[in-house]
């Protein structure tokens, strides 16, 4: 809702620094300052420190920050595929059979992320699928979990498609392979690159289900967040949360500026 007059402005600014300071802004700034402290002092942490950083960004956390990014990219890179590929053929069907899609795909989401990480578990711990103890139940479980996240995005780019432009290449004699890979997938470039983002950033935070599957040599960076601050290392924590969530950013923000160039092609 577009505010034109300048007391509506004052208004809507006021109402959006009351919400977003105390509710998101400020806990976020709580965590990086206390990256860089040694103890409390009253409410706010004290005693400026790098120490902490200096151990985030080696050893054991350095090698969990590589695996969260590994499992984040390889997840977001498989449900990008598979969402997508299920959008193009919920697209072609029926109404009916679309809702069966839709609601097989929205289902992972629609119960908790621990209860996917159990079935997960349960499902590939006996031959002939046995992942458990190996790096690829967490991407698995992660895949399961963002793939609903990109068959919506990639189906709602569909569904605003001007289908001119199919119409116009398959009347010129393209085939169909043809149509979908220059035409149709041109076009979805700026969601499948937002949809892209959106699967790395989930995967990059998710913690319930990792914690039920990860072996000792994949230990994402999550779960090295929530295991420090369980001990009572608070600043240690914060400090690997802030890595956490700078790694995340910067990829997020490389996304984005392929989906700008995309979107202008």
């Amino acid at each position: 809702m577009l505010v034109h007059s300048r007391a509506g402005r004052w208004g809507a600014w006021a109402l959006f620094a009351v919400l977003f300071v105390p509710l998101f802004a400020l806990p976020l700034l709580v965590v990086l300052a206390a990256s860089f402290a040694t103890h409390w002092s009253g409410a706010l942490p004290s005693g400026p420190t790098t120490a902490h950083y200096t151990a985030a960004v080696r050893g054991e956390s350095l090698q969990a920050l590589t695996t969260s990014l590994v499992t984040a990219l390889t997840a977001s890179v498989l449900a990008l595929t598979a969402g997508t590929w299920a959008a193009l053929t919920a697209a072609a069907l029926r109404k009916r059979g679309r809702r069966v899609l839709d609601a097989l795909f929205v289902l992972p989401v629609a119960v908790p992320s621990v209860v996917v990480g159990l079935a997960v578990l349960v499902a590939f711990s006996q031959p002939p699928l046995l992942l458990n103890g190996t790096r690829w139940i967490v991407i698995l479980a992660h895949t399961v979990l963002v793939t609903a996240f990109a068959y919506q995005s990639v189906s709602a780019a569909i569904l605003r498609l001007d289908p001119m432009y199919e119409q116009a290449a398959a009347s010129l004699g393209a085939r169909p392979s043809y149509v979908l890979f220059r035409v149709r997938l041109p076009l979805l470039l700026p969601s499948l690159n937002a949809a892209a983002g959106l699967c790395f950033a989930l995967s990059m935070g998710e913690l319930s289900a990792t914690m039920m599957l990860y072996p000792p040599d994949w230990l994402p960076l999550p779960v090295l967040v929530f295991t420090a601050t369980d001990r009572g290392s608070l600043f240690t924590g914060s400090a690997l949360a802030v890595v956490l969530m700078a790694a995340t950013l910067l990829v997020l923000l490389a996304v984005s500026r392929i989906r700008t160039k995309a979107s202008y092609r």
